[in-house]
């Protein structure tokens, strides 16, 4: 069988708007993701227009699959729309209930507000949508030539995420070739979702490397700094700020924090009063919506968060838990944790502070050393985020909507948070496979993860004795 061949529409030169072209022969391929440029990564302008458009050709390709439905994954649907993609998109059942809410706000943010053309698109979603289930076959193609055949395996990365694996079988040949796209793993022991298991083998490894170069702490630690940080707000009557992404992050932040209030109050000690007056808000009418629909999904959740629902706990949906919706609740909240002195922990979108309504509370107190901002997630370079990140704890500033705020907050990171695999988890995932691949394709990282995972998969492939090629595409 001829070579297969890859071409990457992004995800190459940072780490994010995944799209991966697996090219099956001269004349068809089939993509995994579609996904926006973020941060620095995104230009402005024409630029970035120019940058998210679909220049490549789509003829031949024989389906879109999405590993899982955040925007660096899938943003540029629209775009492939406008292309002239009319292909099946195929996605796990999760996925396929998540995604017409993410494009939907997506549309509305970045697009058009015409309620018209948003239906328009969303009933296009639906017509070629193509939920599949995990650990299946699904063909692609089979003719005279080729059988192409996906499968979707869990990944841990959110509610609905996947890896996946192609095999390509050539019947003149009588010769298959076995490639696997990791998307973006997760770590192991998040909450309410099952670690990935390694698959059999491969020949290709499409694998990402965001934290690849890092090892993150493990949750006991990171819930631990978790509750030292709500505490020293409690303590200095501040409000604590957790920018995080409406999907995935949200609802592990609110699972993880049911769990430290269930703990405080069975303790009963002074701190159970304490944890007792705390309010939790998710200020995010998407967030909501989608933890509304990750309470739907629970048969996929995790076994852990099986025997919490069965203890009679709600991990999404607790006594101090509070939404706001309308933009008017949002204004007279921020107004109010702004000048009260009551405890709260805010959790609201974007993730990287880089718009949404986390942008109008950091206005509003980052100049307040009594207020905490959290960052529970990957900063990409260029965002608001990043800048508070690196330059908060100097006593620097930060440009939010065309003003410069100086932070006087506190700054903390826990990076144990990230929803994604780190180098430990990264190697795992090859070492366990008992047919390991001949290369591997590093994509999804800034060039230091890429060049530390690099060495490390090959000190690991000599100390196993396999031949591997590692390579980093453009």
């Amino acid at each position: 069988m001829q070579d297969l061949r890859f071409t990457h529409h992004g995800a190459v030169d940072g780490v994010t708007g995944s799209c991966h072209q697996l090219h099956v022969d001269d004349t068809r391929s089939l993509l995994v993701d579609c996904g926006l440029f973020q941060g620095d990564e995104a230009g402005s302008g024409e630029d970035g227009l120019a940058r998210h458009r679909i220049e490549f050709s789509l003829q031949g390709v024989l389906a879109l699959v999405v590993t899982h439905v955040h925007i660096d994954h899938i943003g540029r649907l629209p775009y492939l729309f406008a292309a002239g993609f009319e292909g099946p998109i195929l996605c796990s059942h999760p996925s396929a209930k998540l995604l017409p809410l993410v494009i939907e706000d997506a549309l509305r943010v970045g697009f058009t507000q015409d309620r018209d053309l948003i239906e328009r698109f969303l009933a296009r979603v639906d017509r070629q949508i193509v939920p599949l289930e995990y650990r299946a076959w699904h063909v692609l193609l089979d003719d005279a030539h080729r059988l192409v055949k996906v499968k979707l395996r869990r990944a841990g990365h959110i509610l609905g995420s996947a890896y996946v694996e192609v095999d390509v079988f050539d019947k003149r040949s009588r010769l298959s070739r076995r490639v696997v796209f990791s998307g973006d793993l997760g770590a192991p022991y998040s909450p309410l979702l099952s670690a990935p298991e390694s698959p059999h083998g491969a020949d290709v490894v499409v694998l990402e490397s965001t934290y690849g170069s890092r090892h993150h702490e493990g949750r006991r630690h990171r819930r631990q700094r978790l509750q030292a940080a709500i505490e020293r707000a409690l303590a200095d009557g501040g409000t604590v700020l957790i920018p995080a992404f409406s999907i995935g992050r949200t609802q592990e932040l609110l699972y993880e924090l049911e769990g430290i209030i269930h703990r405080a109050r069975e303790k009963g000690d002074d701190s159970a009063a304490h944890w007792k007056r705390l309010e939790i808000i998710v200020d995010s009418p998407l967030a909501s919506r989608f933890t509304r629909v990750y309470r739907e999904l629970e048969p996929f959740w995790n076994e852990e968060a099986h025997r919490r629902m069965r203890a009679g706990r709600h991990p999404l949906d607790f006594d101090s838990l509070y939404t706001v919706n309308s933009h008017g609740e949002h204004e007279r909240t921020v107004a109010y944790l702004a000048e009260s002195l009551r405890p709260a922990v805010v959790i609201a979108a974007s993730g990287m502070a880089a718009g949404g309504r986390i942008v109008n509370y950091l206005k509003a107190m980052l100049k307040e050393p009594r207020h905490n901002v959290l960052f529970v997630g990957y900063q990409a370079a260029g965002t608001p985020g990043r800048v508070i990140q690196q330059y908060g704890p100097k006593g620097g500033w930060v440009e939010l909507e065309g003003t410069r705020y100086t932070v006087r907050a506190g700054v903390e990171s826990l990076g144990g948070y990230s929803a994604h695999a780190d180098q430990r988890d990264l190697l795992n995932f090859i070492r366990r496979m008992k047919r390991w691949p001949r290369e591997i394709r590093l994509v999804h990282g800034d060039s230091e993860a890429k060049q530390g995972l690099k060495r490390a998969l090959l000190a690991m492939a000599i100390e196993h004795g396999h031949k591997l090629e590692v390579v980093i595409p453009g």
